[in-house]
Parts: C-alpha cells; sequence; structure tokens
C-alpha cells in the first residue's frame, strides 16, 4: 500500500511518501501555503498523484501528551482532507519531529535557504518511517 504523510505548518506543509512495501518513506515536496481551503486542495491533488491509499496527517501533541490548538487544526485538516479526496487518514504523534528534522539537516550541513525549504519535506518523512515502523512493531 502507498501512504502518504503530511506535516503540517502555518506557511508550509511537508509531504512525504511510502514505497509500496511500507519499508521506506521518502521526501516528495514541501507545499507553500498557509491558506487552508487551498492547501487541503494542493494536498489532496498530491495524494492522487502519488496514488495514495491512506494518508497519515502529524498529530502535534505538546510533550506532556495533552493537546492544544495546533492539534484541534490538525485533526480538522485530515477530516476535510478525507472529505475531499476520500482517501482514509490516520493521526500520527509528531511530537520532536521538527526537532529530529532539524538534527539531521545539521549533520548534513544543510543551511540557508534550502534548509528552510526541506525541513518539512523532512519532518515528513520522520513522520511516515516512525509510522511504519510502529506498524511493524
Amino acid at each position: 500500500m502507498i501512504i502518504m504523510s503530511v506535516d503540517t505548518g502555518k506557511a508550509r506543509t511537508g509531504i512525504a511518501v511510502s514505497d509500496r512495501t511500507e519499508f521506506l518513506a521518502s521526501p516528495v515536496e514541501v507545499i507553500k501555503e498557509g491558506y487552508m481551503p487551498h492547501l487541503l486542495e494542493k494536498t489532496a491533488a498530491a495524494a492522487r498523484r502519488l496514488g495514495a491509499e491512506l494518508i497519515v496527517v502529524g498529530l502535534p501533541r505538546n510533550m506532556d501528551g495533552s493537546e492544544g490548538e495546533s492539534a484541534a487544526n490538525s485533526r480538522l485538516f485530515a477530516e476535510e482532507l478525507t472529505k475531499l479526496c476520500g482517501i482514509e487518514t490516520v493521526m500520527f504523534d509528531e511530537r520532536c519531529t521538527t526537532m529530529a528534522a532539524h538534527t539531521y539537516l545539521n549533520s548534513t550541513n544543510t543551511r540557508g535557504k534550502k534548509r528552510k525549504e526541506t525541513v518539512d519535506a523532512v519532518a515528513a518523512v520522520i513522520i511516515l518511517q516512525d509510522y511504519l515502523d510502529s506498524k511493524r512493531r
């Protein structure tokens, strides 16, 4: 099954996709859109283009496990995305993924504009790879 992941943000949203064997997550793109209706359309188009059969949406929980406004927005995004494209969405804890993405980009010495343009896609990869690994356990 091809699984797509989404790391939503206020200005940029990262997209990643798995291979059909659900073993490896790869970055696809960063959607630069802050307006929810347009972001939903662009994300649904990416899902159709990639042949996604399931979409994993990052759930930004607080470190104590509670959910705030960002988590509520992500849940709403997932619900609306399912309505728009007809593909099931699941929520997956994304705590520390952006921090891990920055650590990875530090280790590869990715700086400046390139870093800003890729960090969200790397975070989406981390979300998806964590999801895939959790399914195998």
